[in-house]
């Protein structure tokens, strides 16, 4: 038996209504601090195109490059994708409430839950590959939603197609996957199996990461490395179960605690709920993959829109007869907390008086790195002090030479520094940076011989046992509000080099 269904034309502009408020949101505010560390490093992959990346795939470098080509690289420009995207994923929830059975209620709810998620009003103000995560995770959800519904089992193709474009955009979409097979197995729809049309999915899924694939196997699994890595370091904040399931409801914000909880539940234990339990299973097994990792805790959070859809029908539906007032206070107490905490996740006050507001609500975003001091959330710190930076090094390097100037190349400790000096260096007539930090140090040394480099360090022990000679050229200029190590960089001029720099390069790798 079909759902109950709706006609779509009414909410099709509550829909566009709900993205268009996502848009303006992110648009008003985009361009308030500066370019988020992992940005320039993503800009430099752009500008490096391949099949892949030490810890990325390769889809959002290739969609920056397309947004690079239409907009420029400017801070306003680089974030256009991310603003859209946000709108795409608040009307997909919709779409999704309305196929799950919801009329304008639900799909108010489940709108108004995304644009008041913590979470995704942080991601979608600056560039990176979580911004699309939400979108794919959805829209798999939305057509398997489609097919209990009664669509033709051959849309599992475009199924298999969002999958595999999925696992291009970022690696993490795996475990959904893994997370989608085990939950068709548990439910009525694991008839699926026994149709051509999930193979034929799949087979499309794995075309499409084909390259990818094997660009890892070719250079021996660097991602792998660098997960394994990670995991030996004390980089991350590890979580017991309930500190990362607390966490979550801190980054969707506790107000909307109700709603998608609501939603879990009413997949799981209602009787019309029950026919979509895919859906809840799905969520179950995913959030028990990050815990056993001891993964971050956003790592979840591109499952929250389907639950956000199926929580604004279980509202619709509960509140239909009585306590109708219930759904506009619920509306409003989500918009009146977003309102409140908003400021936290979106660069809305000087940093200043953001602090002050912190502590004023006794509320911040828990962190999720071991290194992270800085009196801003990371989100925010890591976005100043990267131009001062730069203009340090062009006051150092215009001291040179004419003749070093030609030879001196520019080594960074990390992706951030590298990108800074690749993004804002031409400006200062500097050249294109060295670094062994993730896939820069496939990028390699160039034709530079390390007879004359300018190094970025918090001291110089290293580089006295590695150059002939070592000058230091003081602490660069940075940000107060920057992170601390980045404001304890010393900038160091050193000369000759005492084995080939090529040589020395396997050595300079980090994958961190």
């Amino acid at each position: 038996m079909k759902a109950v269904t709706t006609d779509r034309r009414p909410t099709t502009s509550l829909l566009a209504g709900l993205a268009l408020v996502a848009l303006i949101v992110h648009l008003l505010t985009i361009h308030r601090y500066g370019y988020f560390r992992d940005e320039l490093y993503y800009i430099a992959c752009a500008r490096h195109l391949d099949f892949g990346y030490v810890d990325l795939p390769p889809l959002s470098a290739l969609l920056l490059r397309i947004e690079m080509i239409l907009f420029g690289s400017s801070l306003f420009a680089l974030r256009i994708f991310p603003a859209l995207a946000s709108a795409l994923t608040i009307a997909l929830t919709g779409m999704l409430a309305r196929e799950l059975g919801g009329r304008r209620w639900a799909i108010t709810l489940a709108g108004t839950g995304m644009l008041g998620s913590l979470f995704f009003l942080a991601v979608g103000n600056f560039y990176s590959p979580n911004l699309y995560e939400p979108l794919f995770w959805t829209g798999a959800i939305y057509l398997l939603c489609r097919i209990i519904n009664g669509a033709p089992p051959r849309n599992l193709i475009w199924f298999g197609l969002v999958l595999g474009l999925g696992i291009q955009n970022k690696h993490s979409m795996v475990f959904f996957g893994l997370a989608i097979a085990l939950a068709l197995l548990l439910t009525p729809e694991r008839r699926q199996f026994a149709r051509k049309w999930i193979w034929l999915g799949g087979l499309i899924a794995l075309v499409i990461i084909l390259p990818n694939l094997i660009w890892q196997i070719e250079r021996g699994w660097p991602t792998w490395v660098l997960l394994h890595g990670i995991a030996k370091s004390n980089k991350n904040v590890v979580l017991t179960p309930w500190e990362f399931f607390s966490q979550q409801i801190i980054l969707m914000n506790p107000a909307t605690f109700p709603l998608w909880f609501g939603g879990l539940v009413w997949l799981l234990a209602s009787g019309e709920g029950r026919r979509y339990r895919l859906v809840a299973f799905t969520y179950l097994i995913a959030l028990a993959e990050f815990i056993v990792m001891h993964g971050k805790n956003y790592y979840l959070a591109p499952a929250y829109p389907t639950l956000f859809a199926a929580g604004g029908v279980a509202f619709e539906r509960i509140f239909a007869q009585r306590f109708r007032w219930l759904r506009p206070a619920i509306v409003a107490l989500i918009i009146g907390s977003a309102v409140v905490l908003g400021p936290v996740v979106l660069p809305i006050l000087s940093p200043e008086k953001l602090l002050a507001y912190m502590r004023a609500i006794h509320f911040e975003v828990p962190r999720t790195e071991t290194s992270h001091t800085a009196a801003l959330p990371q989100l925010y710190a890591d976005q100043f002090g990267w131009e001062e930076m730069v203009r340090s090094v062009a006051r150092v390097y215009a001291t040179l030479p004419a003749d070093e100037q030609k030879r001196a190349a520019i080594f960074c400790q990390n992706y951030g520094e590298a990108g800074a000096i690749d993004l804002f260096g031409p400006k200062y007539r500097l050249p294109p940076a060295l670094s062994g930090h993730q896939n820069y140090f496939y990028w390699g040394p160039g034709d530079y011989t390390g007879e004359i480099m300018i190094v970025l360090d918090d001291n110089a022990t290293d580089e006295r046992d590695q150059f002939s000679s070592v000058e230091d050229h003081g602490l660069i200029e940075s940000s107060p509000w920057a992170m601390p190590w980045e404001q304890r960089l010393h900038i160091f001029v050193c000369r000759g080099l005492k084995i080939p720099l090529r040589e020395l390069w396997p050595r300079v790798r980090v994958w961190l």
